[in-house]
């Protein structure tokens, strides 16, 4: 009884489809009853008695098909924590949500490392649940914080990372792994430096498996697996002969002595995969590489022994996501065949099946302010990458005034791939494909809605959709954003700004000049005190009077003198 009631709540919102069928089946009794009735008709009565039945009919069909469908998202709601949050914007294509359809969908592996892996797997935890993530941990020999040396925990800040991009709630499980104590023993000491070392004890130093159990109480859309055990070290061989062993160091080592990176190697070079790894790579449907630092994260994880070998080996899509802005000191005019070039020499074989890259169709002034730090757009340049297909999308959007991957069109783009090859091998009717396609479908709808509804809020001074802001023409309302940037990117080379610049540089100078000077004076009456002192104690030693014992021995030494130079002259 409690479950009937449960439906007549103003909640469920099921009593408005249930009055509109009981409105339609009134109309369609009362057509009915008037073609009983009546025994003679005209054109106009006929056509009116027609249009009440047409309607309780339409009524009727239209009442059970929201019925259904409300009754679906109820179940949906009740049942799967994911739609728990939103109810709202529950609709029939929500049944994708269903967590037993994510476990079956495509398993993929991202390879990686930095902010690009993280951006593939906030966007792909939308599609699947069988998503791995292999990260390479290359900060070994770097300065340790306060926490991991009271800890003594390795460095997982990617680990942590990959682990907040795959959370269902990102932004709560950030600050609960970010959380850092400021009271009390545990001052000073990181919640997640806290949380893995009680990991790691609890499954007896097996550091792997304390992260796949952490993935696992976390309850994220997958697992995480640090690309190797070992301690490694990434050392960058230079074009003029020098070897760097600080990753942090590479950039700045590469820009200082205008030279260029020739390979990258690790130390020590017999690094082991770790356990599940090679295992997950075997079993993929697809496998992503990049987006990210080529020479430090993206080349070192495919160093690791077995790693190359396992993705040459897999049937899996092999895929590469490719950067859209170069990186100083490391990717420094490099072309999209660049990257895969460098790849190549470095795995000694050609692992890459589709290469995604960005349009570059981005606003200019974000390019210049990019181009004035010395970077620049990855040139699509498609020459010399025999045996990759390339596909262009528009992958890059504006986030806190930074270029980068959308998550949503990264994702998009990777499951396309895979649909498609379903379409190949003739799995239309496949719950994959269809839970894929579906959710494709809805992205795209989505992606287009925000699309729309941000253009509109640009259009209209970002106020309202029915209002425009006031006092402003309508071109400032609608190239609002390109004219910050433009004055943002203009102001360096604005005169008046120079002109400031200068002058505080000047300031600064004169400043440094006059605090020299101060030094100076110091040091030169020091000096002049240090002078003035010895001429005083030479004094007074000459006014001291002599005794009668300094005046014999003076006298004594004295004739001492005498006889020598005498008795000299007489040898002579």
């Amino acid at each position: 009884m409690k479950g009937l009631i449960q439906w007549f709540k103003s909640s469920s919102k099921m009593k408005r489809w249930m009055l509109v069928v009981l409105v339609g089946i009134m109309f369609s009794c009362y057509g009915i009853a008037e073609i009983l009735v009546i025994d003679e008709m005209s054109f106009a009565k006929a056509g009116k008695v027609i249009a009440i039945f047409a309607v309780g009919f339409i009524a009727i069909v239209l009442g059970l098909i929201f019925l259904n469908k409300r009754a679906m998202e109820l179940v949906i709601e009740s049942t799967d924590a994911r739609m728990k949050n939103n109810g709202k914007n529950v609709n029939v294509n929500s049944l994708i949500f269903n967590k037993t359809v994510y476990d079956q969908g495509p398993k993929i592996v991202a390879i990686g490392g930095g902010t690009g892996l993280n951006t593939v797997l906030e966007g792909l935890k939308k599609y699947t649940n069988n998503i791995t993530a292999i990260v390479a941990i290359s900060d070994y020999g770097e300065a340790k914080t306060e926490s991991r040396k009271k800890l003594k925990t390795l460095p997982l800040g990617d680990i942590k990372e990959s682990i907040i991009s795959l959370a269902e709630n990102s932004e709560e499980m950030r600050k609960l792994l970010d959380y850092k104590f400021e009271e009390g023993k545990l001052k000073g000491l990181d919640f997640s430096d806290i949380y893995f070392s009680a990991m790691n004890e609890t499954s007896k130093g097996d550091f792997a498996d304390s992260i796949i159990r952490g993935s696992n109480i976390f309850n994220i859309s997958g697992k995480v697996l640090p690309v190797t055990l070992d301690e490694m070290k990434i050392v960058a061989e230079l074009a003029n002969g020098y070897a760097v062993e600080e990753k942090a160091k590479i950039p700045e080592v590469v820009v200082d002595k205008f030279t260029k990176i020739n390979r990258v190697r690790l130390s020590p070079s017999n690094c082991k995969a770790t356990p599940g790894a090679i295992e997950a790579i075997k079993n993929a449907d697809c496998i992503v590489i990049g987006p990210g630092s080529l020479y430090t994260n993206v080349i070192p994880c495919l160093l690791v022994n077995g790693i190359t070998k396992a993705i040459a080996e897999s049937q899996a899509i092999k895929v590469y996501i490719s950067n859209i802005m170069t990186e100083i000191g490391q990717t420094d005019d490099f072309t999209v065949s660049d990257h895969l070039r460098t790849m190549r020499e470095h795995c000694r074989q050609n692992i890459i099946d589709y290469c995604i890259y960005d349009t570059g169709e981005i606003i200019p002034e974000f390019i210049k302010k990019y181009n004035m730090e010395g970077q620049d757009l990855v040139h699509p340049d498609l020459s010399n990458s025999k045996g990759v297909k390339f596909i262009q999308k528009d992958l890059a959007t504006i986030k806190d005034e930074y270029i980068r991957h959308d998550p949503d069109l990264v994702a998009s783009s990777i499951i396309e791939l895979i649909c498609d090859d379903l379409k190949y091998q003739d799995k239309q009717n496949d719950p994959q494909y269809l839970m894929l396609n579906n959710k494709l479908r809805e992205e795209k709808r989505i992606n287009k809605t925000k699309k729309e509804t941000n253009k509109r809020l640009k259009k209209y001074g970002k106020k309202s959709n029915n209002e425009i802001t006031k006092g402003k023409s309508k071109f400032s309302n609608k190239y609002r954003d390109r004219i910050v940037a433009i004055k943002k990117a203009d102001a360096k080379f604005d005169p008046d700004v120079q002109k400031r610049i200068l002058k505080d540089l000047a300031e600064k100078a004169q400043k440094v000049e006059e605090e020299m000077k101060k030094n100076v004076q110091k040091e030169k009456k020091t000096r002049a005190k240090q002078k003035t002192a010895s001429t005083r104690t030479k004094a007074t030693k000459e006014k001291t009077p002599k005794t009668k014992t300094t005046a014999r021995r003076a006298k004594t030494t004295k004739g001492k003198h005498t006889t020598k130079k005498e008795g000299k002259r007489v040898k002579k």
